[in-house]
């Protein structure tokens, strides 16, 4: 089997563009990939079209020669953007050989570890700022299914927070823990946006409220600002959605701080690698929750790592909370929530497929980002590039 064409699909979800990409082959079987980036949709698109001329004529099933050879012989370090066009061209192989071979890419991944992954809803809090706001929205949450949500309480904040600020934050997540009570796990979304010092304050805060993890609460580009806080936190630490490669998640585990790693398949080039993140951290007697913030193709790659993986934590999952259509252009299996799990698909490859055809209703705009520092965000609605 030869790879014979890839083609790119941009796709205006409201508050990110997604990037589809369709791998063609020799023997009529195509693969489906994704390579979603918020604001840089048609950047990676570039890339992929950069790289496809590499891909061209070979063996889809080749997928850690394929990979090494996009990655090694270009000599250059994309990071995020060359990881995103490489997994979304590597997705779409695994998507191959799982219909070729007629069996779920989890079989390819190791086998089944569990039948039902574990949950957590997030774009859920498209709402006003407040804390009995947020309540509201977290109970209708909890009555859908979910046993945990993740929220950014935060605002527009940047490096610190006034006194004031700080305490509005905390009511919110004071408020979403008296609302599902104590059996709901509770994430809070950091969102990269803290000094170290801020960060240690807001956690000695939160531990109170007994979350699962305080995310990204310091920017990823230094590990040992990150490792500090770790440290510091009565919370744990999750992190490494912004990770570009193996190495860096080497460098994160090797200072024994941080047991949540939250790789991104896309950022980090796709399946293989993601499986390795995977291993390491269970080699530092760590957990895995993926980052999954895109579309409907990134959903099923988690659901398949997540079926697969046995150090395992969430699934992160946007699904209930988008506009409809974007259920509506896939095909198969969608991610149905029962009981704070969703059911592991049974069938080959990704297990779903995509209407081409009506890809082309919903067209890539700029104003698509989301912009994590502009008051509102929470609401997810496309924001004016230049204010």
């Amino acid at each position: 089997m030869k790879i014979t064409g890839i083609t790119t699909h941009p796709v205006g979800n409201r508050w990110k563009n997604w990037l589809f990409v369709r791998v063609d082959t020799d023997e009529g079987i195509h693969g489906l990939g994704e390579g979603s980036l918020n604001g840089f949709c048609r950047t990676v698109e570039a890339a992929v079209r950069e790289l496809e001329p590499m891909v061209i004529g070979r063996d889809p099933f080749a997928t850690e020669s394929l990979v090494l050879h996009l990655a090694r012989d270009l000599y250059s370090e994309g990071g995020q953007i060359h990881g995103a066009a490489m997994a979304a061209i590597e997705i779409a192989c695994w998507d191959i050989k799982g219909k070729a071979l007629g069996v779920p890419i989890y079989e390819l991944l190791g086998g089944l570890v569990r039948e039902r992954v574990p949950v957590y809803a997030n774009g859920w809090y498209q709402v006003e700022r407040s804390p009995d706001a947020f309540a509201r929205a977290a109970l209708d949450v909890v009555a859908s299914g979910h046993r945990a949500l993740k929220f950014d309480p935060f605002g527009a904040a940047w490096r610190t927070l006034t006194r004031r600020e700080q305490d509005d934050s905390i009511d919110i997540v004071a408020a979403v823990r008296d609302a599902v009570g104590s059996e709901v796990d509770l994430m809070i979304e950091g969102h990269n946006r803290f000094s170290p010092s801020t960060a240690i304050a807001i956690s000695t805060r939160l531990a109170e409220y007994r979350p699962a993890w305080f995310e990204e609460p310091v920017p990823h580009q230094n590990v040992a600002a990150m490792v500090h806080v770790a440290r510091c936190s009565d919370v744990p630490i999750a992190t490494g959605e912004s990770l570009s490669s193996v190495q860096q998640f080497t460098d994160l585990l090797s200072h024994g701080a941080v047991d949540i790693v939250q790789p991104e398949p896309v950022s980090l080039g796709g399946l293989g690698r993601t499986k390795i993140v995977a291993g390491l951290a269970d080699a530092h007697y760590g957990m895995v929750a993926p980052h999954n913030a895109q579309g409907p193709v990134c959903s099923m790659v988690s659901l398949h790592l997540g079926a697969s993986t046995t150090n395992f934590y969430y699934l992160e999952s946007f699904e209930g909370f988008n506009e409809a259509w974007t259920r509506d252009i896939v095909i198969g299996d969608a991610l149905v929530v029962s009981d704070g799990c969703v059911e592991v698909s049974r069938r080959p490859g990704l297990g779903i497929d995509l209407d081409w055809d009506a890809l082309a209703d919903h067209p890539y705009r700029p104003e698509h980002v989301l912009r994590l520092h502009h008051d509102g965000w929470e609401r997810r609605v496309p924001q004016a590039l230049v204010e």
